[in-house]
């Protein structure tokens, strides 16, 4: 064992300590960031629109600054961007994570000197976390290998702006250089697929025990490892046992990556974001991940089924109840303000508090009000398959409004790495999962207002064809798992068996 896996249980043992006295005492720790946050940036411009000056209570925040997505925020980021200082925070921020969005383009999310130190140290918490619960600190020996975007940043009126995780990558702690994977170089291709490759040829006579990156992706790296060797990517690397992961769900993923690697390896779900780095699982025997309480940002949520309602009610975490489904809006030292960052949660915990993503806001089916979020579909589908001797890939689910014939329903498209015997009795196995887990939708099945769901096989990597036709193969890219157009599923026609 090296000094560094022998000092590593120490710091862990401290960080562990650090951490449990803010999240023992939320309430407290909450309201110490609010007042922070509201002083600091009382001198901005959005301060003094808002009067942050005058604000004592948070009834008076909620009062005074009402609920903003990117489209609300965009006048005053594009004085951001336009090189002003003291807009949304105190002085310019260092960075713009750059990202996509939807009905605004490019999107560019500030990320400043008081902000960009936690998106560091939760990812480093996480892991001494980890070590702290299960004593294991020999990967800390190994290889580490972060799938991320190009760390190639461009300046814009004197701030540099990136994808967040080549952001991120230009901080990675001395202690991990010399460990760290791929090669600055590889990190640097822009073409996934080439890139990927490169990672192959430098990663393949490594000893690797670290794997981190989005599910989908580090899913495309195995399959070439995988390809280039005949062995299962267990045998390949023999020490690899911890896969870090966040941006979408592992479950789904969980079988294949088992069968990928050859045996099961402990996981931890981080979850970042370019608004900020919101939470981490923080134990492996426990339901969920720790939200970061501590961390410059200041949260809110609001029922997700009232949402959308004029004035729907903001509530802190000192009223949220457990397996709600929430929009959870933040304020931050980075300087967003009650800003819905497009997610929902649900509370699995709240001593500690702790959370699961349960899906996107936009991302899920109403056609007819059953209102089918994420985490029950893939609830659905990981129930159905256990049934069964089949493995997915991927999949995505959208409403079939017009059929040809027959009543309307939900159609699942699904690239299966081994194909069920019955598609039809697979397709009935998820339907009645997701009847269970959602009234509205099973009321609709048994009133005859929906059919039941049909399945449409995806032809192999068909996913990756329709994410790289839209120029989002890749990188941070993720694909929704549901829709409540047929945007997506058009265009997956063409990607479908038979077709």
């Amino acid at each position: 064992m090296s000094i560094k896996s022998l000092l590593s249980k120490p710091f862990a043992y401290f960080t562990v300590l650090n951490i449990k006295k803010w999240s023992s005492a939320p309430i407290k720790t909450q309201d110490k960031v609010f007042k922070d946050l509201i002083q600091r940036a009382a001198v901005t411009q959005f301060g003094k629109d808002h009067k942050f000056s005058e604000i004592k209570t948070y009834e008076q925040f909620v009062a005074r600054v009402p609920i903003r997505d990117y489209e609300d925020l965009k006048p005053y980021v594009e004085r951001v961007v336009a090189g002003e200082a003291d807009i949304l925070w105190p002085e310019k921020p260092l960075y713009f994570a750059k990202t996509s969005g939807t009905t605004s383009g490019a999107k560019y999310i500030p990320i400043t000197k008081e902000s960009m130190p936690n998106h560091i140290k939760a990812a480093r918490n996480a892991i001494l976390m980890y070590i702290h619960e299960t004593g294991n600190s020999s990967f800390v020996d190994g290889k580490m290998i972060f799938l991320q975007g190009s760390p190639v940043l461009k300046t814009e009126n004197g701030v540099q702006l990136g994808r967040l995780s080549g952001i991120v990558a230009h901080f990675v702690p001395k202690y991990l250089q010399k460990n760290r994977m791929p090669s600055w170089d590889t990190n640097c291709i822009d073409d996934w697929e080439t890139k990927v490759e490169a990672i192959v040829d430098e990663t393949l006579a490594e000893d690797m025990t670290v794997i981190s990156g989005i599910p989908s992706w580090v899913q495309m790296y195995f399959e070439k490892l995988q390809k280039r060797t005949g062995k299962p990517v267990g045998e390949v690397f023999k020490n690899f046992n911890l896969f870090i992961y966040g941006g979408v769900n592992y479950e789904p993923y969980r079988a294949k990556f088992e069968n990928l690697i050859g045996r099961k390896v402990d996981s931890i779900e981080l979850y970042p974001a370019s608004e900020g780095f919101f939470a981490f699982q923080d134990c492996q025997s426990q339901k969920g991940m720790l939200l970061q309480l501590d961390s410059g940002m200041f949260y809110e949520f609001v029922e997700a089924d009232s949402f959308f309602d004029k004035n729907p009610k903001r509530i802190t975490v000192k009223d949220v109840k457990i397996n709600v489904n929430y929009v959870m809006l933040i304020s931050s030292n980075a300087g967003l303000w009650c800003y819905n960052i497009g997610d929902t949660v649900q509370f699995t915990s709240t001593k500690p508090y702790r959370i699961i993503v349960s899906g996107r806001i936009k991302h899920f089916i109403s056609g007819f009000g059953e209102h089918v979020i994420g985490k029950e579909v893939e609830y659905a589908l990981r129930e159905a398959v256990a049934l069964e001797n089949v493995s997915v890939t991927e999949f995505t689910v959208a409403p079939q409004i017009t059929p040809d014939s027959g009543l309307p329903y939900h159609e699942w498209f699904i690239e299966f790495e081994k194909s069920p015997e019955d598609l039809n009795a697979l397709a009935l196995k998820i339907d009645g999962a997701l009847q269970k887990q959602n009234s509205y939708y099973r009321d609709l099945i048994e009133g005859k207002v929906l059919q039941p769901l049909k399945i449409t096989k995806v032809k192999n990597n068909g996913f990756q064809g329709y994410m790289k036709s839209i120029g989002k193969l890749g990188g941070q890219n993720k694909l929704p798992r549901l829709s409540n157009d047929r945007k997506i599923a058009d265009a997956l026609q063409k990607y479908s068996v038979g077709k």
